[in-house]
């Protein structure tokens, strides 16, 4: 397997790979011509859908947003990302409809060995994150890796979310809980 096999089926992998390296630069050149490019909406419209894997009908991404590849992340229709958002892709961010991600927000999916000399070898891995239609990401909140979230779900500001959560649920706190059922 490649690196990049490695890397998406959250197995151990090399991140520095030419490969991976390439791709990552790729995606960093495209969010800094998002976020300092001096855009008109359209012109940004068109370097989102480069960015990004897959992406519906009107995607925002909003200024100072920063992601590792971009290619790894899938997004529905009416997505809106606020300011400061990071979504790092080493797996696959699968994103429904209708969700809005607040400011200062993370989605993470990358990960790193608990054994140290394991860390210190380079090697690192990931975890998908598939997030449901109709989710609002408070600001400030993260997602870790592994986490599914249902749809119609509230995530609360701030929120660690380490585990998943079904449908219809108002999530906070850290590690995240149920706070109500909708």
């Amino acid at each position: 397997m490649t690196e990049k096999q490695k890397m998406l089926a959250g197995e151990l992998y090399i991140a520095e790979e030419p490969e991976l390296a390439a791709a990552h630069a790729r995606a960093i050149a495209l969010c800094e011509k998002l976020n300092y490019g001096g855009l008109d909406e359209k012109e940004r419209d068109e370097v989102t859908r480069q960015l990004l894997g897959r992406c519906g009908k009107r995607v925002v991404l909003g200024r100072n947003f920063w992601c590792d590849y971009g290619e790894n992340i899938e997004v529905g229709e009416n997505f809106y990302v606020n300011y400061g958002v990071v979504i790092l892709d080493v797996c696959k961010v699968k994103i429904g409809d209708n969700c809005l991600i607040a400011p200062q927000a993370g989605i993470y999916t990358a990960a790193h060995p608990l054994d140290a000399g394991v860390r210190r070898s380079g090697l690192e891995y990931g975890k998908p994150i598939t997030i449901g239609n109709d989710v609002w990401i408070g600001g400030g909140a993260r997602i870790l890796p592994g986490v599914n979230l249902g749809n119609n779900v509230v995530v609360g500001a701030g929120a660690v979310v380490t585990k998943s959560f079904g449908d219809n649920v108002v999530i906070a706190g850290n590690p995240a809980v149920i706070i109500k059922r909708l």
